[in-house]
């Protein structure tokens, strides 16, 4: 037997305001809210019986003082489900992505971070 991905912990300045963008990246929502914690997930599926293949992971935004001050040794890769890359990276940069240079040269894929800095990947188109 092997394990499954459950959850991812993010740790941040603003657990609210850092939930509330990756919910709008991910379609997810927010499904606790306790002593500096903001648990996010997919929409309800029953038991998630009925999803394709392995079910999301939920992620805990927590609150942490700390600042991090070097370069994330693991980052989450998006892909666009509706849309192309191109139209993806701009609705990100609207919900306060930003644009990051991590020596990645000249790539398909487009690396940002999110409000807290945290990189991420937006990889090529993958809806029909």
């Amino acid at each position: 037997m092997a394990s499954t991905f459950g959850e991812l912990a993010i740790d941040c300045a603003d657990p609210g305001g850092l939930a509330r963008f990756w919910c709008a990246v991910l379609g997810y929502r927010v499904e606790d809210e306790a002593d500096g914690i903001v648990t996010i997930g997919p929409p309800a599926v029953p038991e998630r019986r009925d999803h394709r293949g392995p079910a999301p992971p939920d992620a805990d935004v927590r609150a942490r003082a700390e600042v991090e001050t070097v370069k994330n040794r693991l980052h989450i890769d998006v892909n666009p489900t509706d849309r192309e890359q191109g139209e993806e990276v701009r609705r990100l940069l609207g919900l306060g992505a930003r644009r990051v240079d991590v020596g990645q040269g000249d790539e398909s894929w487009v690396v940002l971070a999110d409000p807290e800095g945290n990189e991420f990947c937006v990889l090529a188109s993958r809806h029909a």
